[in-house]
């Protein structure tokens, strides 16, 4: 029988509960150009009103991850593991957790993305180090997770090709927000990478894609069962995203956090108790440690030991940073031409972060994109910037501002200025919500 995409739009579209093997024909028509652009937005808008149940989600990963190549690392002598995180503004986790967990036994080719949004994206960070390749071919790929135990990259075209067309889809189509499509899209390109295990650090609060504890779950959820339903061994943390993660916002800046975070230089406390948190949580799902306790104290030793800066140094000079990067940081990352502290026009403590606010600042810099051409500023953004419950007053600024010229630094300090609520006594968030565990 002749396969109809249209038909699939219909019953999805009148609430039905479609056969993995309808999904299948369908994305696998859309990445061999069978059916139209049209007919897959079409499917978007009914997913995104009718929702899916959790085999359709399943199906829909493994359809999307089945059209490109699917990595295979058999021939490596340890785990394969990686994270994903949900996005925020001063998360650079990846860039100590990738050497960190490379530095105990544990193979990380992590696929990584761009900034979307008020969030920061891993491969603009990457780009601020002078000749990273963040697009290596396979081959180069291959040899780097093998030689430095982890390699940070982006999507190449041949892993998950469908997801990557149809988020450009969703982007335009106001369907961005489902949790069937986005579950789908993230786990898409985790499974082409050929892992044994994942961690996710699913982010809540004013930074966040899902602002609340209960969306967050939801998704949390969703990533866990289809992850696990689909044959990746998988779990994740609830983590806060009502500040800042790190001190620093802005792609060089929190290079240059996480370089000092690997050598011991300065270690933000909120930053280090959730990135040695999904370490250890990885160190027990693939058998690397016995206990979690054993877990933890072999994620610190790998850190305190600098075993895992010197795994990172490595990975930037396989993929065609400068061999010195992390001695000489500073005559690699060229600062901005203006750098200043930012004071609040009272006083009193930080009580309240719109962590969203913070991030569209280092947009206005010319740190993220305002469309998707734009092209980015490395050099700007934020760093020392205050937590909350910091007493800011006369003497103590809410951050210092790196711009390019006097008409972006006033925009962005006034953006900033607004993103701070002072008072007399600041939220206890939990740092980490919840844990889901593998299903």
């Amino acid at each position: 029988m002749v396969f109809l995409p249209q038909e699939v739009i219909i019953r999805k579209r009148d609430g039905d509960v479609l056969p993995a093997d309808d999904i299948a024909q369908f994305i696998g028509g859309f990445a061999e150009g069978t059916v139209s652009h049209a007919q897959a937005a079409a499917f978007a808008m009914a997913v995104y009103f009718k929702d899916m149940t959790m085999p359709e989600r399943v199906a829909l990963t493994l359809a999307m991850r089945d059209s490109g190549t699917v990595l295979d690392w058999s021939d490596l002598d340890g785990p394969v593991a990686d994270k994903h995180s949900t996005g925020g503004v001063g998360d650079n986790v990846s860039l100590m957790l990738a050497p960190i967990l490379a530095a105990i036994g544990i193979y990380v080719p992590m696929i990584s993305g761009r900034g979307l949004g008020h969030t920061g994206g891993t491969l603009d960070k990457f780009d601020a180090i002078p000749g990273y390749t963040t697009s290596p071919d396979n081959a180069l790929f291959r040899h780097v997770v093998k030689s430095a135990g982890c390699a940070i990259i982006g999507q190449t075209a041949d892993l998950a090709p469908a997801d990557k067309t149809l988020y450009a889809i969703r982007d335009v189509t106001g369907t961005v927000e489902s949790i069937s499509l986005i579950t789908a899209s993230i786990l898409s390109k985790k499974l082409a990478a050929g892992l044994g295990a994942l961690i996710l650090d699913v982010k809540t609060g004013s930074g966040a894609f899902m602002p609340t504890l209960e969306n967050s779950r939801d998704l949390a959820q969703s990533l866990v069962d289809v992850a696990n339903g689909a044959g990746l061994q998988t779990s994740a943390l609830i983590t806060d995203m009502n500040e800042p993660l790190a001190s620093a916002a802005g792609n060089g800046l929190e290079v240059r956090n996480a370089v000092d975070f690997l050598t011991g230089k300065h270690q933000d406390a909120r930053l280090k108790e959730v990135t040695l948190a999904l370490c250890a949580e990885l160190a027990l799902m693939t058998g690397t440690a016995s206990s979690a306790a054993a877990a933890r104290q072999l994620v610190e030793d790998a850190l305190d030991s600098g075993r895992a800066a010197e795994r990172f140094a490595r990975m930037v000079a396989e993929l065609g940073g400068p061999s010195d990067f992390v001695e000489r940081m500073d005559d690699y990352l060229a600062p901005a031409p203006i750098v200043r502290d930012i004071f609040a026009d009272d006083e009193g403590k930080a009580i309240d972060i719109d962590t969203r606010g913070v991030g569209m600042a280092v947009v206005a810099l010319g740190g993220g994109r305002a469309t998707p051409t734009d092209t980015i500023d490395h050099a700007v953004g934020f760093d020392r910037l205050a937590g909350l419950g910091t007493r800011l007053y006369a003497k103590t600024p809410i951050a210092r501002i790196h711009a390019r010229d006097e008409a972006s630094a006033a925009d962005a300090e006034k953006r900033l200025k607004a993103a701070y609520r002072l008072g007399d006594t600041p939220p206890r968030n939990p740092l980490i919500s919840a844990s889901v565990p593998p299903t």
